[in-house]
């Protein structure tokens, strides 16, 4: 099973700028070992469960919640069974199929 899960959490209650805390939820994604691709609006990372995606939110909230009163979030999921590295794989048959177009 692939879940890609797409998603955003950030407080909202300690200014402007958020990439301080946004970084430590980072660092955690990437010390987890799922593999991940942060993007300018969210993070999208690609686990083997939903069990496993849910505790990465989970575990966000938590680093987040120590700092913070107010927390936004969005989540996003696709699900699929019988596939797996779709993280890249999406990408590249998208890109395939731009370049077959262009030709």
């Amino acid at each position: 099973m692939s879940v890609l899960m797409e998603f955003a959490m950030f407080p909202t209650d300690r200014g402007e700028s958020v990439s301080a805390y946004v970084s430590e939820v980072i660092r955690m994604i990437r010390d987890s070992g799922v593999r991940y691709q942060l993007t300018p609006m969210g993070t999208i990372i690609e686990t083997d469960t939903l069990d496993a995606a849910l505790e990465i939110v989970r575990k966000a909230h938590d680093i987040l919640e120590k700092e913070s009163d107010r927390i936004y979030s969005t989540v996003t999921f696709d699900i699929r069974k019988n596939a797996e590295n779709r993280l890249e794989g999406k990408i590249r048959s998208v890109e395939e199929k731009i370049g077959e177009v262009n030709r």
